[in-house]
C-alpha cells in the first residue's frame, strides 16, 4: 500500500487540518508514492527503536520528530542524528499530534483508562463528572497511569468536576471550568498560579498520559490489512 493511501485513511480518521498552528503533524520523513507493508506505532522516535525496525517501515508517531524549523542537519545532534538513521533504513514517518489529541486520545484516556464518561468537550479539554473526595480521586488517577506518587495542587477537599488534557496542557489553566485539572508537565509556577485562582491540579505525566497512542490507532489500521506493531519509545524519565 502506498503511503499516500495510508495518509488519506489517517486524515479521514483524524483530520490533519485540526492540528494547532504551531504543530507539525503530517508526513515528515518519506515519499507519498512509496510502498509499505509494515507499520510501527509509537509516541516518539528514539534510536533503539530505529535500530530495531525493519527497513522500509512506516513509523507513525504521536510527537513530530521535526517540530521547530530545521536550519541545518548536523548528524551528531538531535533530531538530525535520528533522521539520518531513518533515511539510511528507508523508514518513513507520519506524526499525528494535536489533531489526534482532539479526536481520540482525550476520549480514550477519560473513558478507558480513568473510567469516567465525558460530559462536555471543548477542544483539547474533556470534562468529567467525578463527585469524589480529592485524595481518593488523586490516588485513583495515579494508579490508572502507573505513577509512583500523586503530584497535586490541592485547593479543595472534594472534586465535583474534573477537566482532562493529555500531554502538556497547563497553559489552558485559566480557561478551565472545573474543580480539578488533570494534565502533564505541571511546573512550579503553574502550581503557584493554580493556587492563586483556586483550581486543583493533578500531574498525570506527559508520557504516561499519551502512552496509549499506539493502542488506540492499532485497531483502526488493522482494517487496512497491514502488518502493524506497537513499537513504543522509552519514557525519557526514570523514577527512582
Amino acid at each position: 500500500m502506498k503511503i499516500s493511501q495510508i495518509y488519506d485513511f489517517l486524515n479521514e480518521l483524524s483530520p490533519f487540518e485540526l492540528q494547532e498552528g504551531w504543530d507539525n503533524s503530517g508526513l515528515l520523513v518519506g515519499d507519498f508514492s512509496a510502498e509499505v507493508t509494515k507499520v510501527a506505532l509509537s509516541i516518539d522516535v528514539d534510536e533503539a527503536q530505529i535500530d530495531a525496525l525493519e527497513e522500509g517501515t512506516l513509523l507513525i508517531t504521536h510527537h513530530p520528530i521535526i517540530f521547530g524549523g530545521l536550519k541545518q542537519l548536523e548528524f551528531n545532534k538531535y533530531p538530525a542524528n535520528l533522521i539520518q538513521k531513518m533515511i539510511r533504513k528507508n523508514i518513513s514517518n507520519i506524526a499525528m499530534h494535536t489533531n489526534f489529541d482532539q479526536t481520540h486520545l482525550n476520549d480514550y484516556v477519560a473513558k478507558e483508562v480513568l473510567g469516567y464518561e465525558i460530559v462536555k468537550k471543548d477542544g483539547f479539554v474533556a470534562y468529567l463528572d467525578v463527585n469524589e473526595d480529592f485524595d481518593t480521586f488523586a490516588k485513583k488517577v495515579s494508579s490508572a497511569f502507573n505513577l509512583p506518587h500523586s503530584k497535586c495542587v490541592k485547593c479543595t477537599d472534594f472534586v465535583k468536576t474534573a477537566a482532562l488534557t493529555t500531554g502538556s496542557g497547563a497553559s489552558l489553566m485559566r480557561s478551565i471550568d472545573a474543580d480539578c485539572f488533570l494534565t502533564g508537565d505541571i511546573k512550579y509556577h503553574d502550581a503557584m498560579e493554580a493556587k492563586s485562582i483556586k483550581i486543583s491540579m493533578i500531574d498525570i505525566g506527559h508520557y504516561e498520559s499519551e502512552q496509549f497512542f499506539g493502542e488506540i490507532l492499532e485497531k483502526h489500521l488493522k482494517n487496512l490489512g497491514l502488518e502493524v506493531i506497537i513499537s513504543t519509545s522509552e519514557n525519557p524519565f526514570t523514577y527512582i
